[in-house]
């Protein structure tokens, strides 16, 4: 998929530099991948400075179980983590182990990145399939046509509900009722306790503390398919936002900023970004996942979980996150690489590192649901993660198609949307036809790559 060209960019030139140079000293300096008699492998992932320490630590646990093995982290941001993967793989210089979006999966197997681990899962003692969540294990199958059954090209690093977060301290000291975790805000309902939220604290004549702060990029979803919408067609082959509850869900999401007032402008976010404002305790409403519980636990306030607002359908929607671990087609240690990656995901030592050090959910089923019962780790209702991954949590639609730039593509111009410039209905006539070529050529490709 990522091929070297004569036009890379020299942003990505220098990333592949860089990362070269970091993944060459340990897979150049022997051909066999051994030195000093020790196992060589490079580990390569993202996360926030938590769950970067916190992998980090789990991997010394590994080595200090596996003495003849000996990783070289290379730790990113998960910003900068997406080029640099690719710079390393136009370069040549592909990690043992990595991370990486499932959106990949078929063309990272196609293109002959990704090494089928299926025998090494299903031959190891340390892997129990049958307790691990099976839309997580599903997201890295693949028989070369379908996603989600065949041959296992990674395993979940974690599988991920991005819940709805709230500001418990500020509803009780404005004498607002909590929301009910079981029964979801219709959007009216969402909105009248957001603009109840949405003050002037300190009396200056500015709003210092708003019901919302949502990303589109993030928060978008859960709103169009609770309205009974969504971005393709479940052919796979049709992009459907021009669908008109599609565009009230959009036109609903802008509303939030130009209409209702209830979350900051573009230049109050400038300012102050919303994930900023709500660690502060100046949101009332912001989304949570489970990587955000370390980070979250010294909030200076108390926060739970609840339900996404339900659009016209009544019933509240959420997405399912996951990053893969998987091990590079070209590794010299196979065997190695995939021991490591079993470890970090379904290994009972490992999986207890990560989930203690509150940057994840269990991969396990059992130990998610007696980890879901503890009340005394924040949040309360944690079952709400559990519940998004049983009963009504979807995938990303990029990641049913060969690549997801036509899905990139929506959020790449939305901005005048949300800043009430341009109305959902006119960005979507513009966008539509977009996303159907890109999604055209997504399909196109996938035909001529397809493994014969």
């Amino acid at each position: 998929m990522f091929k070297a060209s004569k036009k890379i960019s020299a942003l990505l030139l220098l990333a592949i530099l860089v990362v070269g140079s970091i993944l060459a000293g340990c897979g150049n300096q022997a051909s066999s991948g051994k030195e000093g008699g020790k196992t060589q492998l490079t580990f390569m992932f993202r996360g926030q400075p938590k769950e970067l320490a916190a992998y980090q630590s789990t991997v010394k646990k590994y080595e200090k179980s596996h003495p003849n093995v000996k990783v070289t982290v290379v730790s990113v941001a998960p910003d900068q983590y997406d080029t640099k993967l690719k710079a390393a793989i136009a370069g040549h210089k592909i990690p043992d182990v990595f991370f990486y979006n499932p959106a990949q999966v078929k063309a990272y197997v196609n293109s002959g990145i990704l090494l089928d681990m299926t025998k090494y899962v299903e031959g190891s003692k340390d892997v129990k399939l049958s307790d691990m969540w099976e839309k997580g294990v599903n997201k890295y199958r693949y028989d070369g046509k379908e996603l989600g059954q065949g041959a296992i090209y990674g395993l979940p690093k974690d599988i991920s509900g991005f819940a709805l977060g709230y500001n418990k301290t500020m509803f009780e000291k404005a004498g607002v009722p909590l929301p009910d975790k079981d029964k979801p805000y219709t959007l009216d309902e969402f909105i009248n306790v957001a603009k109840q939220l949405t003050k002037d604290t300190n009396g200056d004549g500015k709003i210092d503390q708003f019901g919302t702060g949502f990303n589109v990029q993030w928060s978008l979803q859960p709103i169009v398919w609770s309205n009974g919408a969504d971005f393709i067609d479940k052919t796979h082959t049709k992009v459907t936002i021009d669908d008109p509850k599609f565009v009230e869900a959009l036109q609903w999401f802008a509303d939030q900023q130009t209409k209702y007032k209830v979350t900051p402008s573009i230049s109050e976010a400038q300012t102050l970004d919303t994930y900023q404002r709500w660690m502060k305790g100046q949101l009332a409403f912001f989304p949570v996942g489970p990587w955000d519980m370390a980070t979250y636990a010294s909030l200076p306030f108390d926060y739970d979980l609840i339900p996404w607002p339900a659009g016209s359908t009544g019933k509240t929607a959420a997405w399912i996150g996951s990053l893969g671990i998987g091990v590079g087609a070209s590794t010299k240690n196979p065997k190695a690489a995939a021991e490591l990656a079993t470890y970090l995901s379904a290994d009972q030592e490992g999986q207890k590192a990560l989930v203690d050090a509150q940057i994840q959910l269990p991969n396990s089923v059992k130990v998610a649901e007696e980890w879901a019962a503890n009340t005394s780790t924040k949040p309360a209702n944690k079952q709400e993660f559990l519940d998004i991954i049983n009963d009504y949590g979807r995938s990303f639609p990029g990641e049913y198609t060969y690549t997801s730039e036509w899905y990139d593509e929506f959020f790449k111009n939305i901005q005048p949307v949300l800043d009430g410039k341009k109305t959902a209905a006119q960005y979507v006539k513009e966008e539509q036809p977009k996303m159907q070529k890109l999604l055209d050529a997504a399909i196109q490709q996938e035909k001529q790559s397809a493994k014969k």
